[in-house]
């Protein structure tokens, strides 16, 4: 399909894109990558009288690795992420989940500001988002301010982002050497938006047992969310079959499920509980 009529923008500083977005009362939008938004427009689910094109503003495309973290430019790619060997280490369950992000010529222009400001329930980036506490910031006409991931992701494609701000930075937090993880998602086919999704970390003490544990599901409900009773049943114990079969019992009662045309509830329930358990004997293996 043919897109609506639109003016175009191409900034070269961060000011005068917020600047052009605050002029169009909010009918303005931010293109990054452009894989979401422009199918939306094509369907006429969106239609901005604008397009702020973000490629030429500085400093959105690096990586930057740090004793705090991991910090990612809103304009950073899909493909920067898996072509990173310091993440290896620094962020191995993001590498992980980009694996899954969609097929080869979308992760080539793909964004991670198009995705966390998309906020798709069953997309990656914004599960490893809210199942690592990351936090988010964004520059608008009234300053900047930075906004925890759990607080980000309001609903299906609905995020705390003004119609003026512009997402700068994705803040993920250190990731000790010896922490365990693991993520699985299920779809009908590979590329495709998962029916369900299991990101699971946890910090092994001492002794072999678990604490810190983060659950985290896409795919399965209105937005992206952790599951704490799944954790509470990691949390304190050797990640055994024992523990193992009761976080995925755990999950799959927790969890809020949706029907669609794809799946009932019933059974993305079920399927959460088999990925988390999946996940859980990679993370201990």
């Amino acid at each position: 399909m043919k897109l609506p009529p639109f003016e175009y923008a191409c900034p070269a500083t961060l000011k005068e894109a917020v600047a052009l977005l605050a002029s169009h009362d909010g009918e303005a939008k931010a293109l990054a990558g452009g894989q979401s938004l422009m199918p939306m427009m094509a369907f006429r689910v969106a239609q901005p009288s604008l397009l702020v094109d973000l490629r030429k503003l500085p400093d959105l495309n690096t990586i930057a690795i740090g004793p705090d973290g991991v910090r990612l430019g809103a304009m950073v790619r899909w493909r920067d992420i898996q072509d990173d060997v310091r993440l290896k280490t620094a962020h191995p369950l993001l590498k992980a989940a980009i694996e899954h992000v969609a097929h080869y010529q979308i992760r080539n222009r793909g964004t991670v500001g198009g995705s966390v400001c998309h906020a798709d329930p069953a997309a990656e980036m914004p599960g490893i988002a809210v199942t690592c506490d990351a936090e988010m910031t964004v520059m608008g006409k009234g300053g900047q301010r930075v906004i925890k991931a759990n607080d980000f992701f309001l609903g299906a494609l609905t995020t705390a982002v003004k119609p003026d701000e512009i997402l700068t930075e994705v803040h993920l937090p250190a990731w000790p050497a010896t922490r365990r993880f693991g993520f699985h998602e299920f779809a009908r086919r590979r590329g495709d938006f998962a029916m369900s999704g299991v990101a699971v970390f946890y910090d092994p003490d001492a002794g072999g047992k678990a604490s810190n544990a983060h659950v985290g599901v896409i795919g399965v409900g209105d937005r992206q969310r952790r599951l704490p009773k799944a954790e509470a049943a990691i949390n304190g114990n050797k990640v055994d079959d024992a523990t193992i079969a009761k976080a995925a019992e755990a999950a799959s009662a927790e969890v809020e499920a949706q029907d669609d045309i794809h799946a009932s509830a019933a059974y993305r329930r079920a399927l959460t509980g088999t990925l988390l358990e999946r996940a859980l004997k990679a993370a201990a293996g």
